[in-house]
């Protein structure tokens, strides 16, 4: 057996998932201090490619209404109506718990962005997102993962952390992070925690010069969740699939699951984040975008999605409390969708879309990007929105700004980062 799926059966029991490269435990010796892992990001990654244009909807545009003649949202003010952002972008009501964070300037969207490259594939498009290396399949690691080991400080199993049913591609490779499970049964109590178990495992693997440092560094990262979890200070609902998804739906998920349980998985997670000065960098994955069919305007399929995302956004904001002034959230999905509806009252496979980004820190209660309209002439290949904003670029004025990578660093986890200014998205 080798050593990854000696540690991946032993986590299996706790809802924990450790990968490991040949070098993974080096660097996990120490615990990192507070300093390191103060500043903390958040990646919520919406698969299936969710509808950018009835989020944050060019309601002044006379286009907008034309090309989507029963999905358009209305403008503010009439009935179902788009939620006023700056009188030409209106936010979909369903979203309306994000309104106070707008207001406050804590929120802020970065319109025709995304990928560069052009497929329309889910996996592909996922893939690209995930390694940050656009139109490469070969790339091993995930950009999360490159930027565990790229931060300052150092690194426990916990300081990366994603909630899902499997590792996700973004934090593979060969720094080490935690997977918990969807849903309370994720910090549950498992075999492990059983004291005689526990003691009989602790004495099978103590001189096991193979495993027992990675059975005991397991161990270690199990007990610190589960203290997090149970609101301990470390060194100091459940999620659903829910239904009338159809085969491609779910295919495009991914394997996440719909929003309907992301509101306590929020709350699960701020709590963590809270409890556990170790955690910096998170990651959630939400599934049920692909809408081709019976999309909806300010109600339907697509305000049931948004409706527990935006209400788990929130909830992630209000309950990381204080520490939601040095975290940022991102939100990003693979592409966009068309312009135009299709005759199905859904919409297809597009290209640009709209990243969230949320914080503290945001300089927010702006739409960012170069936009320029949902015209004919100004639409990729006459279809969609073009993107003007390399999604890379977004990521890496994060990192720069608010985790204060430097320019190599920058590379090292976006390599052929494309050049040019930063966007005007965080204080100084």
């Amino acid at each position: 057996m080798q050593r990854r799926d000696f540690l991946n059966t032993l986590a299996a029991g706790a809802g924990l998932v450790i990968p490991l490269g040949r070098h993974a435990w080096a660097a996990t010796a120490a615990t990192p201090n507070a300093d390191a892992t103060g500043r903390k990001l958040i990646v919520v990654m919406l698969r299936g490619a969710v509808d950018g244009l009835n989020l944050v909807a060019p309601v002044a545009d006379a286009n907008y209404a034309r090309l989507r003649p029963t999905i358009a949202l209305a403008k503010p003010g009439d009935d179902n109506g788009a939620l006023n952002l700056d009188g030409y972008f209106g936010l979909h009501p369903a979203l309306a718990p994000l309104l106070p964070l707008w207001e406050q300037k804590k929120l802020a969207f970065v319109h025709a962005s995304g990928s560069p490259d052009a497929t329309r594939s889910h996996f592909d498009a996922q893939d690209y997102m995930e390694s940050a290396t656009p139109g490469v399949k070969s790339t091993a690691d995930g950009w999360m993962n490159r930027l565990v080991a790229t931060l300052p400080g150092a690194t426990t199993p916990t300081r990366a952390l994603s909630i899902g049913p499997v590792m996700p591609r973004i934090l593979s490779g060969r720094a080490a992070a935690v997977n918990l499970a969807n849903g309370a049964a994720g910090t549950k109590a498992n075999v492990l925690d059983r004291p005689a178990v526990s003691k009989a495992f602790d004495q099978l693997y103590a001189d096991n010069a193979r495993f027992g440092a990675a059975y005991q560094q397991g161990q270690d990262a199990h007990k610190e969740v589960m203290d997090a979890a149970a609101g301990k200070m470390v060194g100091g609902g459940m999620g659903g699939m829910g239904g009338g998804m159809s085969a491609e739906m779910q295919a495009a998920n991914g394997g996440a699951p719909l929003p309907n349980g992301f509101p306590d998985d929020a709350a699960r997670l701020a709590a963590l984040m809270r409890n556990d000065p170790n955690i910096q960098l998170a990651f959630v994955a939400l599934g049920g975008w692909d809408t081709h069919a019976s999309q909806g305007a300010a109600r339907g399929q697509l305000a049931n999605r948004l409706q527990p995302l935006g209400q788990g956004l929130a909830v992630l904001a209000q309950r990381l409390g204080p520490l939601f002034e040095q975290t940022t959230i991102v939100v990003m999905s693979e592409f966009g969708r068309t312009a135009r509806e299709n005759g199905n009252g859904g919409t297809d496979h597009g290209h640009g879309n709209v990243m969230w980004v949320l914080g503290g820190g945001v300089n927010g209660g702006k739409v960012l990007g170069d936009w320029r309209g949902v015209g004919d002439a100004e639409l990729n290949e006459g279809r969609d929105l073009p993107v003007t904003t390399d999604f890379r670029t977004v990521l890496a004025t994060i990192a720069e700004r608010h985790l204060r990578l430097s320019d190599k660093q920058l590379v090292q986890v976006f390599p052929s980062l494309p050049r040019g200014a930063r966007l005007d998205l965080l204080r100084a």
